[in-house]
């Protein structure tokens, strides 16, 4: 009988030590993270969907640039090419892969909308006009669904490195996870030359 109290008490203070450290915030935050990871896949493989429908619009067009279509579909064959799981999210490498990847591609869609400006035909095509309608809206919608991953992420890093939830993580292995960073970031960061003796 004394064994079964023993038990019991053990129990409760596990319990209550598991509570007092972090475990349940580390459980809740890598679920929420998995869930804004879903909804940043969900918006990419929305735009990668809408590619198809405007390579063929912009194919009709007589003389349109096939280098800016064919670098279209590459990027979108590359980006969709790549197995994401759930592991993806505890993997910087894989995550940077992955994020490049989906930034070759946002170049190579951005390059194509430029190029489609030259084109008085193409931009007055109703059909294309209204794929592009849809692409912008995806890509708004990519932007908030990455906003959401990363405050996500953010929650959850800070509380794995914070004392002492960094003792929680240590004991079961909830690293810091990657996020989403500025692709050209050593670019960005050298301010740029003014010549203003220039003509």
């Amino acid at each position: 009988m004394i064994k079964r109290w023993f038990l019991i008490l053990a129990a409760m203070l596990a319990a209550a030590s598991l509570t007092g450290c972090g475990y349940n915030d580390f459980q809740r935050l890598d679920e929420a993270s998995k869930s804004a990871w879903s909804e940043v896949l969900n918006q990419y493989q929305r735009r990668a969907d809408l590619i198809p429908n405007i390579v063929a619009t912009v194919k009709g067009e007589a003389n349109f640039e096939q280098e800016t279509l064919t670098k279209v579909v590459e990027a979108r064959a590359k980006a969709t090419s790549m197995q994401v799981t759930p592991e993806t999210l505890n993997d910087p490498a894989a995550f940077a892969k992955f994020q490049q990847a989906q930034g070759e591609l946002s170049s190579a869609l951005s390059r194509l909308m430029v190029t489609v400006e030259r084109y008085p035909d193409l931009k007055a095509n109703k059909g294309f006009s209204d794929l592009r309608v849809q692409l912008e809206g995806t890509e708004n919608r990519i932007t908030v669904a990455r906003n959401r991953y990363i405050q996500t992420v953010q929650e959850y890093n800070v509380l794995a490195r914070s004392f002492p939830n960094n003792l929680t993580a240590m004991v079961f292995g909830y690293s810091p996870k990657p996020t989403f960073t500025v692709q050209n970031e050593a670019q960005i960061s050298v301010p740029p030359q003014v010549d203003f003796n220039k003509k």
